[in-house]
This record gives structure tokens, C-alpha cells and sequence, in this order.
């Protein structure tokens, strides 16, 4: 597994939780990408709640990365950016193509697959485990100052001088 974090700032920690992905559980189908032909994979993405990140937090960032993607740079699934710094939640199927559900404000990215909404794990068959890294990342700036068809690496270059912490829920899918 590569660890997306190295080679970046140490930073504070805070609680994500989500009631879709435990750890040690089999992923839901939909949670699953049927983009890349999950059978049963509806890319609805997960509910999640975070809590503890700092005070004079000002946005938040939401991703979702694999760094097990057979690419050489890993495959981002999910970015959503300019998240008000009073949003503590993102409700299930909020990352859906229309971002009706996304609190207000809130801009959601190209992912890898060029699609602005969130793409569901999917490793390809007998690749191994992937781990997957859904990340909620505490800014010192309201809003992030990119075109909003950016990638997600943009996204990350971007904001790399103004996380002020991180919450990390990792979790790991395997199709066999």
C-alpha cells in the first residue's frame, strides 16, 4: 500500500465516521463503482460526519483517493472543495452527478475519470486488496482559488500550505 500522506506537512488529526463503511466489512454494492463495471456498483457515495477539527477552520475539502490504482499515480474518486466551514456532514448520495445533496457553496471536481461526482471503489478483478483513503482535510482559507474543472492533484497542490488538519477513514476492497 502507498501512503498518500507522505511527503506532506504533519498536521493535527480529527474524527471521520461514516454508518456506510466499517472497517473489516464487505463494501456495499453501491458504494461500488458500476462506471468500471462493478456488477451492482451504483457510485452512491457514503454518508459522513466528522468532528474535532480546529476552531478557526474556514472550509473543508472531502476526497477519496487510491493510491492501489494500477496507474502509476494512484486514481482519485472523489473531490468535493469549498465545503463551509459549518458543514459537518455530508449525507449519503451527496456526491451524486447534480451535488443537490453537497451543503451550500460546495464545488465538486473532475475526479480521474473526468466525471464531476464520486466514483465507487473499484479495483480490478484479482489486483489485490486497494486501500482506499476518504479524507476530510481542514483549511485555513474560505475557498480554494481553482478553475473548477481542476483534477484533484490541482485540488491538493493548491490547498497544500492551508490544511490546518485531517481526518482520515480508511478502508479497503477487494474483487475477487
Amino acid at each position: 500500500m502507498n501512503n498518500p500522506f507522505l511527503g506532506l506537512p504533519l498536521v493535527p488529526s480529527f474524527t471521520v465516521t461514516s454508518p456506510d463503511i466499517q472497517t473489516g466489512a464487505t463494501l456495499d454494492l453501491k458504494f461500488m463503482s458500476g462506471i468500471f463495471g462493478i456488477e451492482g456498483g451504483q457510485d452512491v457515495s457514503p454518508a459522513i460526519s466528522w468532528e474535532g477539527a480546529p476552531l478557526d477552520t474556514k472550509s473543508f475539502v472531502v476526497t477519496l483517493y487510491d493510491p492501489d490504482a494500477p496507474t502509476g499515480s494512484g486514481f482519485w474518486h472523489w473531490a468535493v472543495m469549498d465545503i463551509p466551514a459549518s458543514s459537518t456532514i455530508l449525507s449519503q448520495d451527496a456526491g451524486n452527478e447534480n451535488g443537490r445533496g453537497l451543503p451550500e457553496g460546495a464545488i465538486q471536481l473532475p475526479n480521474d475519470a473526468r466525471a464531476k461526482k464520486y466514483i465507487g471503489a473499484a479495483p480490478p478483478k484479482g489486483h489485490g486488496v486497494h486501500h482506499y483513503f476518504l479524507t476530510v482535510w481542514a483549511l485555513d482559507i474560505e475557498k480554494v482559488a481553482i478553475p473548477q474543472d481542476s483534477t484533484p492533484a490541482f485540488l491538493g497542490f493548491n490547498m497544500y500550505t492551508h490544511v490546518l488538519a485531517r481526518g482520515v477513514l480508511k478502508f479497503e476492497v477487494e474483487v475477487k
